[in-house]
């Protein structure tokens, strides 16, 4: 160590490894449901329900329902369609939530299946050698299970060795896995790390509410991050920053101590909830605020930022975010969108963002993945072209 701190600078940091997004890859379902699709399903709910409590709505013991439409909810929110693991059980009046058979303990699980068909995506588009692949981190808000970890699942579905563990930030676990994944290449724990981003969104969302039913899809995502010796092309990550914030507007109570308090079976609050309002007003200025500073911290020009790959949650989120941060309005190039098709997909969302439109980039040019939400959490990666 004595003779180390005598060596000049830049051969002491040519010794520390530098991560570097090698690649990335995607699974999609391949079933999709337009708005229109969804509304006529939430609609025909909505005249069965006042039909059968007309008597207790007239006496005004029961609100009665209202109908959804295609508009109210591009307007609200920017989505035209979603995939879904699951249709026919989504449109069906009678059932309205994805169908999805449990498989038994000796077939892959659903989401380790979605996870290594993206991971597959990603290590074909790297083209190095899994072997090097020393670690996995499964990062979603949405895990089908507790234990065995999904992560350490898909490990073996790969053939990889190393370790595996799950983490989850809600929607910020993607940004909070390439953090983490940077940091185990950069203390040299390991060559290469296998980010995964399995999310089955549908399967928390309540389809019989008017103000949420059409907010998700499901998908799943992969990031390869590597040392720079092992990526011929990808992104050096310039810097990452994490940030939590307790908040009770997006909640979800499903768990395994469900069953210890019966009576509480089939309560709300057990699918997705959240205060849309306030979340829009706390968490916006929260990722704002982070965004400039970190970029000032790292010595960026926030303004000179050539792409947002931001969380995929609500367009008007992140227009309000990216006209901040850029300090104009962002062109549809420099904000990228990728909500009409995919709607919400939690923490995969940033990632399908980077993944759909980073190939006209030149060496050197910078961008920013982030993602933003229930905890709160948010997470910020800078990123350069190599």
């Amino acid at each position: 160590m004595g003779r180390l701190s005598h060596c000049p600078k830049r051969i002491v940091e040519t010794l520390v490894p530098q991560p570097v997004i090698a690649a990335t890859g995607i699974y999609v379902p391949p079933n999709s449901i337009s708005n229109e699709e969804l509304v006529a399903a939430f609609n025909a709910y909505v005249e069965a329900f006042n039909a059968e409590n007309a008597a207790a709505i007239s006496a005004g013991a029961v609100l009665p329902l209202l109908s959804s439409s295609a508009e109210f909810i591009e307007k609200a929110s920017g989505i035209k369609s979603r995939h879904v693991i699951d249709k026919a059980g989504i449109l069906n009046p009678a059932v309205m939530r994805p169908v999805i058979p449990e498989r038994s303990n000796e077939d892959i699980s659903v989401l380790a299946e979605m996870a290594v068909l993206a991971a597959k995506d990603a290590l074909t588009r790297w083209g190095g050698d899994i072997r090097d692949v020393g670690a996995v981190i499964c990062a979603a808000s949405n895990m089908q299970r507790p234990y065995p970890a999904i992560a350490i699942e898909v490990q073996n579905a790969l053939g990889l060795s190393g370790f595996a563990f799950d983490m989850n930030v809600a929607c910020s676990s993607a940004t909070f896995g390439i953090k983490t994944a940077a940091d185990f290449i950069s203390s040299g724990s390991v060559k290469a790390v296998l980010v995964v981003n399995p999310e089955i969104c549908s399967g928390h969302l309540n389809f019989r509410d008017r103000d949420s039913h059409f907010i998700f899809g499901d998908v799943a995502t992969a990031v390869i991050i590597t040392d720079q010796a092992l990526a011929t092309d990808g992104w050096t990550v310039l810097g990452t920053r994490l940030k939590t914030q307790f908040s009770n507007n997006i909640r979800n109570n499903f768990g395994f101590l469900n069953r210890c308090a019966p009576e509480s079976t089939g309560t709300t609050d057990k699918l997705f909830v959240q205060e849309g309002r306030k979340v829009f007003r706390e968490v916006v200025p929260m990722v704002i605020d982070m965004i400039i500073a970190h970029a000032r911290d790292l010595g960026l020009d926030r303004k000179s930022l050539k792409r947002l790959w931001l969380h995929q949650a609500n367009i008007n989120m992140n227009d309000m975010i990216a006209r901040k941060v850029l300090d104009r309005a962002p062109t549809a190039e420099e904000n990228v969108i990728i909500l009409d098709m995919f709607a919400n997909t939690s923490s995969a969302g940033s990632i399908i963002a980077f993944h759909s439109a980073n190939s006209d980039f030149k060496p050197g040019e910078t961008g920013l993945i982030c993602s933003f939400g229930a905890g709160y959490s948010a997470g910020t990666v800078f990123v350069a072209k190599r």
